[in-house]
């Protein structure tokens, strides 16, 4: 999945006192949490191998091969959106997990166009524009693919990442088809495009993101392309103290990454 962060607008002085506290957030010389701790670590790869049993469920069947939507609210061009992390999991210990889930219908567009344009990474800076920075296939086996991205956030400042990725696409017939994208590493880059820009060590990072896995699944029928995705990440805690402040500006981040992703990919498979 593609990331990306959208603007704080500030137009009265709460606002610039929410700015000022992000800032603090962001910007302080320590933070508070350089790495995941081994217990949020457990827990995210415990969340995750559940997540994926209930997915190779699915996908044993064409019949409930996606997760439960209105198909009639998708075909009039709706994105729908909704979150299915469990209250009890999303606090881990020094870590936050969140699981989206967003899915959309394209009239035309077949599970053959989808394969090609995901796993055409050469092509990701371009139909991800402006988020995705660099994007390139390390090695290929078959439908397993190891590839890189150099990725952009922007959400009052511009955060830099390199991230690389396990990802496996299969199908279940010519119509339905998925793909697990899980990343391998997340480096946090400062002064990214300058002669100073340096990879931060695991001490000096923000800890943005830890985590990320990325399901697509996609079904071809009714004339179009039924597509659906999960991303379930990790990040840091808030800060003790800054919950009420910066609480929902950091819970916005995840939809708005993952339905980002969803509108780009329908645009693409429309082109």
């Amino acid at each position: 999945m593609v990331l990306c962060m959208k603007r704080l607008q500030i137009s009265n002085s709460q606002n610039l006192s929410i700015l000022c506290g992000l800032l603090l957030f962001v910007a302080a010389p320590g933070p508070v949490v350089a790495e995941p701790t081994p217990a949020a670590v457990s827990g995210f790869n415990s969340y995750v191998a559940g997540v994926e049993s209930r997915l190779a469920q699915q996908y044993r069947s064409s019949d409930a091969f996606l997760a439960p939507v209105a198909a009639d609210r998708l075909r009039r061009g709706e994105l729908i959106v909704e979150q299915i992390t469990p209250s009890a999991k999303s606090n881990l210990p020094g870590a936050m997990l969140y699981d989206w889930r967003g899915t959309a219908f394209v009239p035309g567009a077949t599970a053959a166009d989808f394969e090609r344009l995901m796993k055409d990474f050469n092509a990701y800076p371009q139909r991800f524009a402006p988020q995705v920075l660099q994007a390139r296939v390390l090695a290929q086996q078959g439908d397993r693919i190891q590839a890189v991205m150099r990725v952009r956030q922007k959400h009052v400042i511009t955060v830099v990442m390199d991230t690389a990725y396990d990802v496996t696409f299969a199908r279940l017939d010519a119509q339905h088809g998925y793909s697990i994208s899980r990343s391998t590493q997340i480096s946090e880059i400062d002064a990214a495009g300058t002669a100073s820009e340096r990879v931060l060590r695991s001490s000096q990072e923000h800890g943005f993101l830890w985590r990320l896995n990325t399901y697509w699944s996609y079904q071809q029928r009714d004339g179009g392309l039924y597509m659906q995705i999960e991303s379930v990440s990790l990040t840091r805690s808030i800060p003790t103290g800054l919950g009420w402040l910066i609480g929902p500006f950091v819970e916005s981040v995840p939809r708005e990454s993952l339905e980002f992703t969803l509108r780009a990919t329908c645009n693409a498979l429309r082109k």
